[in-house]
This record gives structure tokens, C-alpha cells and sequence, in this order.
């Protein structure tokens, strides 16, 4: 009913900046709110930024002064600015989104697949 779609990723060395992008399509009726997860291999998966449809953005610590998160509500899309990338930067990095599909004031989280980011030198 609903699919995210996330890309952008790639290979940067140290220093580098990337930016990821994550559409949204299907029976969406609104977004509430939209996300950035990551996960490296061997660890858990954690929040990196989220945002909520009129703004108010929030960031995990390591992400503070280095990453920004937006959205543009009419387009359905959630982007991820990251500069200054480290090695410890490398995951997986995976969009989430809490949206209603139907005329119930209600929500679900959908999950994209993910876009790798590796920074290495």
C-alpha cells in the first residue's frame, strides 16, 4: 500500500557529504512524521533524525552539527544532508515513515529498504 524508496548512498571518503533522498508512494493520506534509521553490521538499528510535517527536527547525538534532515510534504520525500562523514558513519541507512493510508485519523510505519553508505579511505 505503501513504499519508500531511499537512495543517494554510495562511497565518500572522510571528510565527504552525501545526500540521501526517501519517496514515498502509494495510498498515502498524510505523513506524520518521517525518519532516518542506520545500521551497521553487528549493531542494532538506530534513529539518526526524524522530522514531523510542519518541522521540528530531532537528531541523535553523533548527528547534531553534521547531519540535517527536511521534507517536502507536497513531493512526499524526506532528504538527509550528511557532511563531515567518518568511517563510523558506515551503515545502512533506512527511511521510515508513519503514514495514513485511509480516512481513519490513524498511522503505520513503513519501512524503505535501505541505500548503503560507506565511507572509507
Amino acid at each position: 500500500q505503501v513504499q519508500l524508496v531511499e537512495s543517494g548512498g554510495g562511497l565518500v571518503q572522510p571528510g565527504g557529504s552525501l545526500r540521501l533522498s526517501c519517496v514515498a508512494s502509494g495510498n498515502i493520506v498524510a505523513i506524520y512524521a518521517m525518519a532516518w534509521y542506520r545500521q551497521a553490521p553487528g549493531k542494532q538499528r538506530e534513529l539518526v533524525a526524524s522530522i514531523i510535517s510542519d518541522g521540528y527536527p530531532n537528531y541523535a547525538d553523533f548527528a547534531k552539527e553534521r547531519f540535517t534532515i527536511s521534507r517536502d510534504n507536497a513531493k512526499n520525500t524526506a532528504y538527509l544532508e550528511m557532511n563531515s562523514l567518518s568511517p563510523e558513519d558506515t551503515a545502512v541507512y533506512y527511511c521510515n515513515a508513519a503514514v495514513q493510508t485511509g480516512p481513519i485519523y490513524s498511522s503505520r510505519p513503513y519501512w524503505g529498504q535501505g541505500t548503503q553508505v560507506t565511507v572509507s579511505s
